[in-house]
């Protein structure tokens, strides 16, 4: 059975409180029924709507409301017919659906059910939700509609003939008494699944979710492989979830989501602020980095009158940016207000700044935020602490595209970081002689190691979980050894660079298999499909995200401006590495990064956003490096260049 609940459900007789939100009254609600099993459901990719979620909990698939040739749905209302009913709109939508840029089936749940889907509902409320019961012609098998107090008794006579029932329980304490009533009257065999009705919105939306009769039972925390996240679902697994108890298999392969499980024991409080968390990320994520450039600014500001002053504040802000991967994961944990957030991670990461650069001789202290980024995202990951999910750098599963892992906002942004890591251990190059071989040869193994190590964790399905890192991180990795190699640019040079993506993915194929059971976006996106027409529908349906980003807000003008910066850095690349004497080792790590935006904008859904974070990135390097102390490590005069 699957039941949509009002939001407004509350504890007979029991108000809501001023001081908690309706949504944590439903959960609350929820929490409160015996047997039940509760979590939090991305409801759509993308803007959310009604019909679209219904649709894609009746075709266990979705894409990005963007990625439609019209991004909202028409309206669907069923219509009686017979025992059963038509839905409206339903030819237009499967059209739809059909030039979409990903095999999707509307009405596919239903159509695999022996004898269709019931509904079950309230005269004269909205019956919307029937859409969820309609098969691939948007026929629902039989529909039942009468009052409220008749509702259990309706369900219960439809339940014994159809092995699918949806069914709108009525707003307040009467819902919340029906589903008290559902949950003691369903046998042990019976899957009920709960899911929190609300109205359309132009926003994103997070619904609270409910199940009994998973394995495990009541009480627990749910999840499922397309999140890999406890307490955090998606609407395509619902589909999944109900073939598979139901023992309708195999799953059909158009259908994307995977079934829902429990996951540990119920924590109420902690559930709700992750609730509370996801719906804040993306709203603070741009102010939260103004607050971070207006304290950098502070210090330029308040260090004017002395160059060794001025200099100090280069480095403590250029290193404070790039500590800022880390720093977001003190909040994160925390979850304060909006104002202490971004305090926190302003002054966090100017303290930090300053501490490594007066720990570090210049120019080592990259090596400081660059080793912890990647030791504390790969602890989280592997400890499930969601620390990154719900920081400010995270995947934001609002959205409803990426639910773990390392996001795209981070992805060329690590690269950078750790290719001036690099550079910062090995400076300065020797100049001539056999030391010189000597230490180019340590480079260039150096700059490979430190390659496949980033590829690992920006592409294991168990940390950093990106098809995309894996191939920018392998170009910029693959130009920056190049370099490193010297002599004159060869076919033998270029075929290592365009190599290199496909010796990383293939690398990342084994390690998802080995180590993730092939559950990584990975193996789901390209493994596991099922035809080159699959494949051309995953590119197609990313570089339409990547396109609709070129065109988001701000991303003109910031992409613009990257460029701008980027061909200025080339055409004035001796001037940009004057403090370090062009040093062979920083000549490579600019380009690899400069690279790592390139590709990235290249191959990720988010395009332009790869670019100008690994262009911003770069800028804070260099910011640092010319802001040289006095007392640093002596620069050796620059090689002549290959």
């Amino acid at each position: 059975m699957l039941a949509f609940l009002p939001t407004d459900a509350a504890a007979p007789g029991r108000p809501i409180e001023p001081t908690r939100s309706r949504d944590d009254a439903f959960e609350a609600a929820l929490a409160s029924v015996p047997g039940l099993s509760v979590g939090i459901m991305s409801a759509a990719q993308g803007a959310y709507s009604t019909p679209q979620f219904l649709l894609d909990v009746t075709q266990g698939a979705r894409i990005a409301s963007s990625a439609y040739t019209r991004p909202l749905p028409p309206e669907l209302s069923p219509i009686p017919a017979g025992l059963g009913a038509l839905v409206a709109g339903w030819p237009a939508a499967r059209r739809r659906a059909e030039d979409a840029p990903q095999l999707l089936r509307p009405g596919l749940l239903a159509s695999r059910i022996p004898g269709g889907a019931a509904y079950a509902g309230i005269a004269g409320s909205d019956d919307a939700d029937a859409v969820a019961a309609a098969g691939l012609h948007g026929h629902v098998a039989e529909l039942s509609l009468g009052t409220a107090p008749t509702l259990l008794a309706r369900a219960g006579a439809l339940s014994r003939d159809r092995r699918l029932l949806v069914v709108d329980l009525p707003g307040g304490p009467a819902g919340y008494s029906d589903l008290r009533a559902l949950s003691a009257s369903r046998s042990p065999q019976q899957l009920v699944i709960v899911v929190q009705r609300v109205a359309s919105s132009s926003g994103h939306e997070l619904l609270w979710v409910a199940a009994a009769g998973l394995t495990g039972g009541g009480g627990r925390e749910l999840s499922s492989a397309t999140t890999n996240e406890r307490g955090l679902i998606a609407s395509v697994d619902l589909a999944p979830t109900i073939l598979g108890h139901l023992g309708l298999r195999p799953i059909p392969a158009d259908m994307r989501g995977d079934p829902i499980h429990t996951d540990g024991s119920l924590h109420s409080a902690s559930l709700r602020g992750l609730y509370g968390r996801l719906r804040v990320v993306g709203s603070r994520r741009l102010k939260a980095l103004a607050f971070l450039l207006l304290a950098w600014a502070l210090l330029l500001l308040a260090s004017a009158r002395s160059a060794s002053a001025r200099g100090w504040a280069m480095r403590t802000g250029a290193l404070g940016v790039l500590w800022a991967p880390v720093v977001v994961l003190v909040p994160a944990a925390l979850e304060p207000g909006a104002a202490v957030e971004y305090a926190t991670i302003a002054f966090g990461c100017m303290l930090l700044g300053a501490l490594s650069d007066a720990l570090l001789r210049w120019p080592r202290a990259p090596l400081a935020p660059a080793i912890a980024a990647i030791l504390l995202i790969g602890a989280d990951a592997l400890a499930h602490t969601q620390l990154l999910m719900r920081s400010l750098l995270g995947p934001d599963p609002i959205l409803g595209a990426r639910f773990y892992g390392i996001g795209n906002e981070l992805k060329s942004g690590l690269a950078v970081l750790v290719l001036a890591a690099v550079a910062a251990a090995l400076y300065p190059t020797a100049a001539r002689g056999d030391r010189r071989e000597r230490e180019r040869r340590r480079a260039v193994i150096t700059m490979l190691a430190a390659g496949v190590l980033l590829a690992a964790v920006e592409g294991s399905a168990r940390i950093g979980a990106g098809v995309g890192g894996v191939i920018l991180v392998s170009a910029a990795f693959a130009v920056a050894t190049v370099m490193l190699l010297g002599g004159a640019l060869t076919r033998r040079c270029a075929l290592i660079v365009l190599v290199s993506p496909v010796v990383g993915l293939i690398a990342l194929a084994a390690l998802d298999l080995a180590t993730a059971h092939g559950s990584g976006h990975y193996t789901g996106s390209i493994l596991h499909a099922r035809s080159a027409g699959d494949l051309r529908d995953v590119i197609v349906r990313r570089y339409k995200a990547a396109w609709g980003e070129l065109h988001n807000h701000a991303m003109p003008v910031a992409t613009a401006v990257a460029l701008l910066c980027a061909a200025l850095g080339l055409r004035r690349r001796e001037l940009l590495l004057a403090p370090v004497a062009q040093d062979p080792v920083w000549q490579a790590a600019f380009a690899g990064g400069l690279t790592a935006g390139v590709v990235g904008a290249l191959v990720e859904d988010s395009g332009p956003v790869l670019l100008v974070v690994a262009v911003f990135a770069l800028g804070c390097v260099a910011s640092y490096l010319w802001g040289r102390p006095t007392r640093s490590l002596p620069v050796r005069p620059g090689p002549d260049r290959p």
